[in-house]
């Protein structure tokens, strides 16, 4: 008894990495976020749209705010019911708060694709459009530049608020290493950060979706 009370004792304390720097706890309002610091403040003088790089001054008709982790699939996770009915749960308005996963999308797009299953759609045939998107059914294939985004958004969400993978695993490993981070990913990295006080991990380094 004494040995092997010994081998636990004698075991070295390994430390776990720690893969995220923090939640959204800044905002929880998703309406007043989205006026004010979403198109007042991250985007008020401009920028492009997320998946065709279109750019832009101000919000106008054509663009809306979109998710990139879902948030019927939030809703789904956190089962609080209608997207009315979650308006009323603190956890879902403190998720569908966080910049990190909020981007400028053409209207149309979003209308097509917000509750779609992320997938590689470009073994199966299907045939790109005029930015890139394939869309099949209730599953949708972003343009290759920003595939990494993707991944690495959907890596945070899955990994800061415990939600499950909005697609399989194995295509956001894939589309992660495929398209590693730009400027303009890691300069809005950077804004987001300044404006919600906490950082996505996986933009600073993506290795770390490898882990998850």
């Amino acid at each position: 008894m004494r040995a092997l009370l010994y081998f636990f004792i004698a075991l070295p304390i390994v430390a776990l990495p720690t893969l995220v720097t923090g939640q959204n706890t800044r905002f929880s309002d998703p309406e007043t976020v989205i006026k004010d610091q979403f198109w007042g403040n991250l985007y008020a003088d401009g920028g492009t749209s997320f998946f065709c790089a279109e750019p832009f001054s101000n919000k106008g008709f054509l663009l809306t705010n979109g998710y990139v982790y879902p948030l019927a699939q939030v809703r789904s996770a956190l089962a609080c019911g209608t997207s009315s009915q979650c308006k009323d749960n603190d956890r879902y308005r403190q998720i569908a708060s966080d910049l990190h996963n909020i981007v400028p999308v053409n209207s149309r797009i979003e209308m097509s694709r917000r509750n779609a299953q992320y997938e590689n759609l470009s073994v199966t045939g299907v045939e790109p459009d005029e930015c890139g998107i394939r869309q099949s059914a209730q599953f949708f294939e972003p343009p290759a530049t920003v595939k990494g985004d993707i991944a690495r958004t959907v890596a945070y969400m899955v990994s800061t608020y415990d939600l499950p993978w909005a697609g399989a695993h194995r295509v956001f490993l894939g589309w992660n290493e495929s398209d590693p981070p730009d400027d303009r990913e890691l300069t809005r990295h950077q804004m987001v950060a300044e404006i919600q006080g906490n950082k996505n991990p996986f933009v600073l380094d993506p290795s770390l979706v490898e882990r998850l």
